[in-house]
């Protein structure tokens, strides 16, 4: 029985049929293609113009034949009571209900119709099969965080008995823990590893230092996909050797959709077929190729509340490679309150701060894990968790390489700690501004 499938089915996502659209929508000629991606844009903006009042007032100004004419939406837009930006027809009852992280600093309730859902599904599906995954066979390991209330305890772990998974916790990541762990991994068919990037790094080192590869003690291990946090090619590097199996990077967003995901050439793949992608610059022009801006998202199958041209928060590039049909995203930096304002005026991505210390304190395996903060112009925090302090050479050493990249005068606290503190959804955060 294909209980994943079934289980959607009975909370309302028609998955059978979006399978069977996305499938229509990939066997598209490329000059069909086109054709779909721009009637897609006029259509989504038309809907939402006729039927939600909420986007007829913010959208006054528009021009359907004009995509310029359409105005970006950011987060701080959307703040105010849901039931103010559902479509007419909509209620809280008949939609799919979900909250965002807040990891952008600007955290708001949002809903997708089912029918939008049920694409969402079928898009993940989609890419996941690449690596021979079928969510309704496949059982998965969950590293991601679950709620401490019983309530919502017990509702992550219905949903995961539903969803042929099994969830670790990304709370504690004690080498106990991962005894634990690497016993479950011994014991289960897993065919996948799936969750958020940092927890997961630190169970690939729990791994190394004992020098045990999971496919040795789990053979049925196919691929291992990391999602939410940066993934760097280091702890990438590592993860494969311990894991012994290819490492994908997911890129999504709750309020969307999957945005990208890595194909099997090692390319970034935007996902084109329910979502345009744009980058824009501080003028919201729409940059060519290659260059640097903010990740601007339009949903095309979102009917209950608008998300066109999207402003998410995030800042990257797309491929010069690219195309309509198959754009790849080439980079993504950072989020854009993740921005360093330093003494001088000079900005700098906060994870530039991440990177320098990085490369001088893991280099040994005495650090496990770190975050970085600043808290003043001049003054950044770095709280970190090892086995024993970092030596006065050490921490001169990174103070010096934070001057050679950046600029002199900044100070750099260090704090060592137990555990660092997550959000309540298990995520790390590794660089925060207090000062923005």
């Amino acid at each position: 029985m294909r209980l994943f499938d079934f289980s959607l089915k009975l909370n309302g996502f028609d998955i059978a049929k979006a399978k069977s659209v996305l499938s229509k929508i990939q066997a598209k000629n490329d000059a069909e293609f086109e054709a779909y991606i721009e009637k897609k844009k006029k259509d989504i903006v038309s809907y939402h113009l006729k039927h939600n009042s909420f986007y007829k007032t913010f959208g006054k100004s528009i021009t359907i034949e004009d995509w310029g004419s359409v105005p970006i939406i950011t987060k701080r837009h959307l703040q105010q009571p849901l039931e103010d930006r559902l479509s007419k027809g909509y209620n809280i009852k008949n939609v799919y209900l979900n909250k965002t992280s807040g990891s952008s600093g600007h955290p708001f309730i949002f809903a997708k119709d089912k029918w939008c859902h049920a694409m969402t599904w079928a898009e993940i599906m989609n890419r996941f099969s690449w690596y021979g995954i079928d969510f309704n066979t496949s059982k998965q390991a969950r590293f991601y965080g679950i709620p401490l209330d019983k309530k919502g305890y017990y509702k992550e772990r219905l949903k995961d008995y539903f969803s042929n998974r099994f969830r670790f916790s990304v709370f504690d990541l004690s080498d106990s823990a991962f005894e634990k762990n690497l016993a479950k991994f011994k014991t289960s068919k897993f065919e996948f590893i799936n969750g958020y990037t940092s927890p997961i790094v630190q169970f690939a080192k729990y791994l190394k230092q004992k020098d045990i590869v999971l496919t040795m003690v789990c053979p049925s291990l196919k691929v291992c996909v990391v999602t939410s946090e940066m993934l760097f090619e280091d702890d990438k590097t590592l993860m494969e050797t311990c894991f012994g199996v290819p490492i994908v990077n997911e890129y999504g967003a709750s309020e969307l959709d999957l945005i990208a995901f890595q194909n099997t050439k090692g390319e970034w793949q935007v996902n084109s077929e329910t979502l345009y992608v744009e980058v824009l610059d501080e003028q919201n022009n729409v940059l060519p190729n290659g260059e640097e801006g903010r990740i601007v998202i339009t949903s095309f199958y979102n009917k209950a509340h608008p998300f066109i041209r999207y402003d998410i928060g995030d800042i990257g590039s797309l491929s010069e490679n690219g195309t309509i049909r198959k754009p790849i995203l080439k980079q993504l930096t950072g989020r854009t309150n993740d921005i360093a304002i330093l003494p001088s005026g000079k900005k700098a991505a906060g994870l530039t701060f991440y990177y320098i210390t990085k490369s001088v304190i893991e280099n040994d395996g005495n650090v496990s894990e770190f975050v970085v903060e600043q808290s003043r112009l001049d003054t950044f925090n770095i709280s970190y968790v090892c086995k024993t302090e970092l030596s006065e050479a050490k921490k001169a050493t990174i103070k010096a390489e934070v001057i050679r990249y950046l600029e002199p005068n900044i100070t750099i606290n260090f704090n060592r700690v137990e555990q660092l503190k997550r959000s309540k959804s298990g995520k790390l955060k590794q660089f925060t501004s207090h000062i923005n």
